[in-house]
């Protein structure tokens, strides 16, 4: 006899989802009436839930166990602050102790012939083990869900037709925004990808043939389309007219975008890959708002782990307020920094707002949708025979407001050869990073006064130049 087991719908309750998590004009009309004391209750109603879900995971009881809290100790929202921060290194620690995919996610005390189907993703892992990514039906199709409520709360048109330039392959990206406009908006989609994935040159073509009027992507990627578009004899704004383009430009100069693309209107949003759509921006341009019926978000010091004033920076601590299936997430500090923004909700929201992305409180530097960890580089480098050991990396942006990194790697060949040497080391971090740096090499002991490793006990290995840091 073969097992039975739920298909994908139905292993959760679909309509009840949509109404629970609003979209389009039911979005507005259920919010806008809404008080912030009832947005309160909502929350630690699906708050306590998802407690009670975490609390039957070895992942949880151990780090909360270790703590010295129970159960009881959790009585409602109110009590979060009790609660040990989680991250990234905390959800590898697990993959290391129990491979291949970790205790965090609550699948392993499922009997088999009851377990949810699953999509199944990774970090791209370019400086390490790649992170494993699961998520439970429901948990993945709020996800999904939340990406379209931001995308028709910037003002998609009806029947538009988006362009996607997210990766596919095992990182989630773009898989996740495919499933987010096929299923919550009535776009066409084109799932372009990168420029690996589709031609630059292909991909402004596609634009061109089939009305592209939306791109959605790493704003990197998205400028270097408008060059491409020219260098096709293609002028963006007439052959290919753009009224959106809804990327993550964090800190980015939006004059050189929009008149790149023929002055389209320009949507950032927030969310990192394991809990999905964060924030979005909405039709006032006045800074991000956080959905909040989803995600309980504290901005808390790097430092202390305190909560931050209003207007100051801190770091993005997030707890999932859906994810009571696969996965839950609770306290998930993304070392990603924001700042609240003061002032009442124009739009008659209850719900607060961030300015965005502001830069990273630990050493990682996003570029071009690529995590790359400074540290990481080193043991990347040490393939080649001159390399001594000694490197930094040094994030930049130029006129055009286009994100680089520079590496400067110490080596022991004279500076005649060096040039002969450059290409090598490009190609072989490009090859190991996933995207292009720049690379400058030097002699032995010239970083030391940048790295002062002969003073610290960890060296510096990041100057991050771009945001006047």
């Amino acid at each position: 006899m073969q097992a039975s087991y739920p298909t994908y719908f139905e292993s959760f309750d679909y309509q009840a989802m949509l109404e629970d998590y609003p979209l389009g004009q039911a979005l507005l009309e259920h919010f806008q009436r809404m008080s912030a004391k009832e947005l309160r209750a909502l929350q630690n109603q699906r708050f306590m839930k998802v407690m009670a879900r975490a609390w039957q995971i070895p992942f949880y009881q151990r780090i909360w166990g270790k703590a010295g809290l129970s159960p009881a100790d959790i009585q409602s929202l109110e009590d979060i602050e009790k609660l040990p921060l989680i991250s990234k290194a905390d959800i590898m620690a697990s993959v290391e102790q129990f491979p291949p995919i970790g205790d965090f996610h609550g699948l392993d005390a499922i009997p088999k012939e009851q377990r949810p189907p699953l999509v199944f993703h990774t970090t791209s892992g370019t400086t390490g083990t790649p992170q494993p990514l699961l998520f439970g039906p429901k948990g993945r199709e709020v996800q999904s869900l939340l990406v379209a409520r931001s995308y028709r709360f910037m003002g998609l048109k009806p029947a538009a037709t988006i362009q996607s330039c997210y990766g596919h392959g095992m990182i989630n990206g773009g898989h996740y925004i495919r499933e987010a406009v096929t299923r919550y908006t009535n776009a066409i989609f084109l799932s372009a990808g990168t420029g690996v994935e589709t031609r630059s040159a292909q991909q402004v073509q596609l634009m061109k043939t089939f009305g592209v009027n939306v791109l959605v992507g790493f704003v990197d990627y998205i400028k270097r389309l408008a060059d491409v578009a020219k260098e096709e004899g293609l002028t963006p704004g007439k052959d290919i007219k753009i009224d959106m383009i809804i990327g993550h430009l964090g800190m980015e100069s939006r004059d050189s975008i929009a008149k790149a693309w023929g002055n389209p209107e320009l949507f950032d949003w927030y969310g990192v890959g394991d809990t999905g759509c964060i924030a979005a921006e909405g039709p006032d341009h006045d800074g991000m708002h956080v959905w909040e019926d989803a995600h309980y978000l504290e901005l808390l010091d790097p430092d202390s782990n305190q909560p931050v004033a209003v207007g100051e920076r801190g770091n993005m601590v997030v707890t999932c307020l859906y994810k009571d299936d696969v996965y839950p997430i609770i306290r998930f500090n993304t070392h990603d920094l924001s700042e609240q923004l003061p002032g009442e909700n124009k739009l008659g929201l209850p719900f607060k707002r961030i300015r965005g992305f502001m830069g990273r409180s630990d050493n990682m530097v996003k570029l071009r949708g690529i995590n790359i960890y400074p540290q990481g580089v080193g043991p990347m480098l040490e393939e080649r025979p001159e390399f001594l050991g000694e490197f930094l990396c040094k994030a930049v942006r130029d006129d055009t407001g286009r994100d680089e990194m520079i590496v400067l790697v110490e080596v022991s060949s004279p500076p005649e050869q060096r040039s002969e040497l450059l290409d090598s080391y490009q190609s072989l971090l490009k090859r190991k990073i996933g995207i292009e740096v720049q690379v400058e090499l030097v002699g032995e002991g010239e970083l030391t006064a940048l790295t002062q490793v002969d003073v610290r006990q960890k060296p510096i290995r990041l100057l991050d130049q771009r945001f006047g840091g």
